[in-house]
């Protein structure tokens, strides 16, 4: 079923970063799907490995075109990105030390992080692309 359904508002126009984004999407369905079904601590750690990897190559994929196309927010975007990729290992330090990490949690900052950071800050580049003719 999902928790997230892709759309074009969450496009910034760049085919390699909305893919990006929508693997980062199935991985917030993955986790409530499994939560539906009673079984979001099973997949807990499996998700959070893979949020933390998948996190590490997106960032430094979006970061790389930003910086080759000057866009001015570079720096500030890098911040955020840096300030959601400590979170994201926090989560899973946390699981792995077996410290209580609700699925609930991870769901709630999966949710934030797809729906504050892609719609609101993700896009701000996506016409400064646009006119850079990134496509």
């Amino acid at each position: 079923m999902g928790f997230i359904a892709w759309n074009d508002l969450y496009s910034v126009n760049v085919p390699q970063i909305d893919d990006q984004h929508k693997k980062l999407i199935a991985l917030a369905n993955q986790m409530y799907d499994a939560m539906r079904a009673g079984k979001g601590r099973d997949v807990l750690g499996t998700v959070l490995t893979e949020l933390v990897d998948y996190t590490v190559y997106h960032f430094e994929a979006e970061e790389r075109l930003l910086r080759q196309h000057g866009f001015p927010g570079h720096d500030e975007h890098k911040e955020m990105h840096d300030s959601l990729a400590d979170k994201a290992r926090q989560f899973r330090d946390d699981f792995r030390r077996g410290k209580e990490s609700r699925a609930m949690d991870v769901m709630l900052f999966l949710s934030n992080w797809l729906n504050v950071h892609i719609l609101e800050v993700d896009i701000q580049y996506a016409s400064f692309l646009s006119d850079k003719g990134v496509f």
